[in-house]
């Protein structure tokens, strides 16, 4: 099938070997995106649109600013330090246990800790919530794929 990969599994994973673990490590988000099925597409199926997707960002967006109010260089979640991480990214003790798991059995570097929970922390924000959840901690830890097919 056209556009389809012909290589390996080895063969991939030699090609993705060569991005280092440090350097993956600082990309928020990894997914895989599988190519959409003509049937999918063909069934008319419509999802949100991209007004009220841009409405949700720009939400969120506000809700970041409103936060980081008079913090000099803090404007959004991807720029949040340590000490901003336990003001805005406190979790509950299950959602810490979820996370332990994860990065004991996923072994997720220090790094991706604060990637999962500053991307969890944006999950919040575009859904309208002010806590963290263990929803907003799991969903961000799935963006991790390439941590778990490579490294993990």
């Amino acid at each position: 099938m056209p556009g389809e990969s012909k290589s390996s599994p080895r063969e991939i994973q030699n090609y993705l070997g060569r991005i280092s673990g440090p350097l993956l490590d600082r990309i928020d988000l990894h997914i895989e995106v599988p190519a959409v099925k003509f049937r999918d597409l063909a069934a008319g199926r419509t999802g949100e649109t991209s007004a009220q997707i841009r409405t949700r960002v720009v939400a969120a967006r506000q809700r970041q600013h409103a936060r980081f109010r008079g913090r000099k260089n803090l404007a959004c979640n991807a720029r949040m330090g340590s000490k901003e991480l336990q003001q805005f990214c406190a979790i509950d003790e299950a959602t810490k246990a979820l996370l332990n798991h994860a990065m004991t059995d996923l072994n997720f570097s220090a790094r991706a800790y604060d990637r999962i929970l500053k991307v969890a922390r944006t999950i919040a924000d575009l859904a309208g919530s002010e806590p963290l959840t263990a929803d907003h901690v799991s969903e961000a830890i799935q963006y991790r794929s390439l941590d778990r097919q490579i490294w993990g």
